[in-house]
């Protein structure tokens, strides 16, 4: 789907400032969501990366990573990923994130993190569904508690997603044979309700996030990680299962 499509390195001054052009696009105009074109500039020129997806001569999406350290090992955190609303559902991301990894890997880099809502279930299917990654850690209020719309005045909680490039559960995901989780250990359920909840600000959305967040980190004291999600007609399921098995 997404044939015609190419994914490069951007390097260009005028290729940052797109960047932030496609920001404001695809989270709008609040300076709360949108990076400056300068931290473009300092991802590119320090040990990360901006990476581009280009219609033509037209740059419809990019992913941005930072340069980590973390216990003496070299990391990458990818900070932002975003396609214009023309190309979604096109397999553009998803492009991005697997030229992200070969990236990585030709520079001897194994590991890349990022973090998401975990109310954001297209999201999570994504990460651990579509791409192999998996996330031991929640972090509450993250960002803390912001005036931006997106945000809907809630605590930024957010999962720590972990994306181990060369793992036998990355390459099986990314090669597309793995099916969706059906059962698993343990489970975190949402309501079907969610997604009306969200366009609607419903009050339960905060107590739906409250709970969540207690069932994420008490999974994650007893060494379970979150692998998976599952998509049924009583809402959706977060699958875990003991870490230690990846």
């Amino acid at each position: 789907m997404s044939a015609g499509i190419e994914i490069r390195k951007c390097e260009r001054l005028e290729e940052f400032h797109r960047c932030v052009e496609i920001e404001r696009e695809v989270w709008g105009e609040s300076d709360l969501e949108t990076e400056p074109y300068v931290t473009f500039v300092l991802a590119h020129q320090t040990g990360g990366h901006v990476l581009g997806a280009f219609d033509g001569e037209l740059m419809v999406g990019f992913t941005m990573a930072v340069a980590g350290l973390r216990n003496g090992q070299a990391y990458l955190h990818s900070h932002m990923t975003g396609v214009i609303a023309s190309h979604r559902n096109r397999g553009v991301g998803r492009r991005l994130k697997l030229y992200q990894r070969e990236e990585a890997l030709g520079r001897g880099l194994r590991r890349i993190e990022w973090t998401f809502d975990p109310l954001e279930t297209r999201n999570a299917h994504f990460n651990f569904n579509r791409l192999g990654a998996i996330a031991r850690k929640l972090i509450a209020n993250f960002y803390g508690v912001t005036t931006s719309p997106l945000h809907r005045g809630l605590p930024t909680d957010r999962l720590v997603v972990e994306w181990e490039l060369d793992s036998r559960r990355v390459v099986a995901a990314i090669q597309e044979l793995v099916r969706d989780p059906v059962e698993a250990p343990a489970k975190i359920r949402l309501p079907a309700e969610l997604e009306e909840w969200k366009k609607t600000g419903d009050v339960r959305l905060g107590e739906v996030q409250a709970r969540m967040r207690g069932e994420f980190l008490g999974w994650f004291a007893k060494g379970y990680a979150a692998t998976g999600v599952r998509f049924a007609a009583g809402g959706v399921e977060y699958c875990l299962a003991p870490w230690s098995d990846f």
